[in-house]
């Protein structure tokens, strides 16, 4: 049974209104997979996947599970390495039932989704764009707010942006950024979305693919322990992001955050992913599984929700507990 029988769930064929964000090379067919079994949806990131490798995975993901799961495509040109109709026609082929779409204008791709029977969800960072979206006949909006960990798409706060988008639009919504347990959820649900999209909090399962250091940051980290700023540019440019606070953000700031080009120990390799291919200062690589090196220097990707985030669990643990959160802290409203 559903926390709440938000349109969400019913729009997405699950259980509860919690969202696995697709948290980059974090993200997994065994990550995907728990979430969707679990109740949630569950999400795999395939911008940076070869074609042949996307329909590797989905497939893999399809064989783990038999509820919805998401597959998540990055529009922006400055990081695509794969013409966007080309890659999404790779994820309907392969049987991805719900697409998500950010950081671009998903109007050209509707059609395509649509007639694949998939369902189509659109990242905003505006009320305006939200519109421009559900006019565009997205399906599903999500409403990312500042506070997020990763990429960000907005400049403006969760708390604000949700209400506005709510109000904006007819379709679900789903709110992102800041989020990291039941009270988080029911606080959005409160401002009028449907479902909330956690990206942080399945970083630290045991399922994501990242590194046991990366993890530990995680849960070590407190609200205040993050970065916003495009300083990890290294294959995605001119796009703001939320990181950990590490040694390569010290020495930076140190040197009086010179421009690139100038930067402390610029160009020089922190880390090997497992099949030698080197990794940057710098880079957007995030500490991956089997990768060694220098890794707590690479791209810490958190939110201010890393504050919220204490401990190394199970994605099936993380979804309930986060289900009987968000009951208990929507029945003690109830009872106050």
């Amino acid at each position: 049974m559903a926390v709440l029988p938000t349109p969400l769930c019913e729009t997405l064929g699950i259980e509860h209104p919690i969202v696995q964000a697709p948290i980059g090379s974090a993200s997994c067919p065994e990550l995907a997979a728990t979430v969707s079994n679990a109740g949630g949806l569950g999400m795999l990131a395939v911008t940076w996947r070869s074609v042949e490798n996307t329909r590797q995975v989905i497939e893999r993901t399809r064989e783990l599970t038999d509820r919805p799961f998401a597959v998540n495509l990055v529009l922006d040109e400055a990081t695509i390495r794969h013409p966007t109709d080309e890659h999404l026609e790779a994820c309907l082929d392969a049987g991805a039932p719900i697409i998500s779409l950010s950081f671009g204008d998903p109007a050209p791709h509707v059609e395509q989704v649509h007639a694949a029977d998939a369902t189509l969800l659109a990242s905003v960072g505006t009320a305006a764009e939200a519109r421009a979206a559900e006019d565009a006949g997205v399906d599903v909006v999500v409403a990312q707010g500042w506070e997020a960990g990763g990429h960000v798409q907005s400049e403006v706060a969760t708390m604000p942006l949700v209400p506005r988008v709510a109000d904006a639009v007819d379709v679900p919504v789903v709110a992102a950024g800041g989020i990291s347990d039941g009270r988080g959820v029911a606080a959005v649900l409160a401002l009028g979305a449907d479902g909330a999209w956690l990206g942080t909090r399945f970083v630290a399962t045991e399922e994501a693919n990242v590194a046991r250091a990366y993890r530990d940051r995680v849960i070590d980290a407190d609200e205040a322990e993050t970065f916003y700023g495009e300083l990890f540019d290294g294959g995605w440019q001119g796009t703001p992001h939320r990181v950990l606070r590490n040694s390569t953000v010290e020495a930076w700031e140190t040197q009086g955050c010179p421009v690139p080009g100038e930067r402390p120990g610029e160009g020089e390799e922190v880390g090997r992913y497992p099949n030698g291919q080197p990794v940057e200062r710098y880079g957007d690589d995030i500490p991956v599984g089997g990768m060694e090196g220098d890794l707590e220097a690479m791209a810490l990707y958190a939110g201010q929700s890393a504050g919220g985030v204490d401990e190394i669990q199970s994605a099936e643990t993380a979804v309930t507990e986060l289900v009987e959160e968000t009951r208990t802290t929507i029945g003690a409203l109830h009872r106050a």
